[in-house]
């Protein structure tokens, strides 16, 4: 998806191509200002100023693509690629994987083998995560292959027709064998990592339900309403129900599993060129499926 292009009908002519931009095409002032600033908009193939009067009949061009470069090392990291399009990748992500390079994991991350991948393939896109999983969190990660996509599926994100669903394994079963968790999540310090329920926190919502139980360990889907830090671990720790796995929100159970037990296995999304739905499915991986298997509704 190098561009994106529009003829202007009647009903359109005498605007500022600014805001028809903005307005009918859904590109955000910033894009705008770098794309005109770096000669990517243009009618009829000439670039324009911002405040060009639009005529009937004028074909707006786009262009998406552009030279950038990314300070991450290329590393040949095998990808379990879910689905990849002009627009977007989506990676099944291992557990024990970091999505991003940080101070303290600077190689080895997602990141590092998706710009691989991408130069493999003589794609000049760099690395836009549309959302990040947990290090210790496996499923898919979208990521965006130019400014455009990421911007289009982050207002998706914003506007709830991007949709994600995890799979847990916790302890214990709640109560009702499907619920919603409408709690606030809160940040105690600057430099918390943990989160908690406190009504000072940004309204987070959870709805969950049962699939299979044996009562003392319960396999949850999970969808999310809002995107927190920790949402859905904060969530389900606070009623009671801590992830098997999950040090930090409940404790470590090594003899089950060495990790928490979640798993990102649905995402369902608009395409930034076509509009219609991609929905994209991740089976359990192996450590959880071997615990989920044993149990029973």
């Amino acid at each position: 998806m190098s561009e994106i292009t529009r003829d202007v009908e009647r009903n359109n002519e005498g605007r500022v191509i600014r805001g028809f931009l903005k307005e009918e095409m859904g590109l955000s002032t910033r894009f705008i200002r770098a794309a005109a600033k770096e000669g990517r908009i243009k009618v009829g193939g000439a670039r324009v100023k911002m405040d060009y009067t639009l005529k009937a009949g004028d074909h707006i061009t786009v262009i998406l693509t552009k030279d950038e470069s990314q300070d991450i090392a290329p590393e040949d990291i095998p990808l379990d690629i879910a689905f990849e399009n002009e627009s977007v990748l989506v990676v099944n992500k291992p557990p024990f994987m970091v999505c991003h390079p940080t101070r303290s994991h600077g190689s080895g991350t997602l990141a590092n083998g998706v710009i691989n991948y991408f130069q493999n393939r003589e794609d000049a896109s760099i690395v836009r995560l549309v959302s990040r999983l947990d290090m210790n969190t496996s499923g898919l990660v979208t990521i965006a292959k130019n400014q455009y996509v990421h911007m289009s599926l982050s207002k998706a994100m914003t506007e709830g027709s991007f949709k994600k669903k995890y799979l847990a394994l916790v302890k214990g079963r709640p109560m009702e064998d499907e619920g919603t968790i409408d709690l606030p999540i809160y940040r105690p310090t600057e430099d918390s990592i943990k989160r908690v329920v406190d009504e000072r926190g940004q309204r987070s919502i959870t709805h969950y339900k049962v699939l299979e139980s044996s009562g003392i360990i319960t396999l949850l889907e999970l969808i999310l309403e809002t995107g927190r830090t920790h949402q859905i671990r904060v969530h389900l720790s606070h009623i009671g129900h801590p992830i098997l796995g999950d040090t930090l929100y409940g404790q470590e159970d090594s003899e089950l599993i060495g990790r928490q037990a979640l798993h990102a296995y649905y995402v369902e999304f608009p395409d930034p060129k076509t509009s219609q739905l991609i929905t994209i499915t991740s089976e359990l991986p192996e450590d959880m499926h071997l615990i989920a298997r044993g149990l029973s509704s």
